[in-house]
């Protein structure tokens, strides 16, 4: 599974963290929502067919946890795109 540019986009974290991080993609509101897309490899989409499951890793640095949402669907989130 790999972050992808998308058209909402207009940050992009850890830009310059190679190796340690891979570039992220991303639309950051003023509201301080941050969104991103992930594209499936084939082996991936099957995967999830199989099994209906996907796993997400936090890093928190010890820190609060902060909400997460995940959805398949683009309108879920970008109710109103400014």
């Amino acid at each position: 599974m790999k972050p992808i540019n998308f058209p909402e986009q207009n940050a992009v974290f850890g830009e310059n963290q190679r190796p340690l991080y891979e570039p992220l993609p991303a639309y950051r509101s003023p509201d301080g929502q941050v969104i991103c897309c992930f594209e499936l490899t084939e082996e991936e989409k099957q995967r999830v067919a199989e099994t209906g499951q996907i796993w997400l890793s936090l890093l928190t640095f010890n820190r609060p946890l902060q909400p997460v949402y995940l959805t398949t669907e683009k309108s879920d989130i970008f109710k109103n795109p400014e």
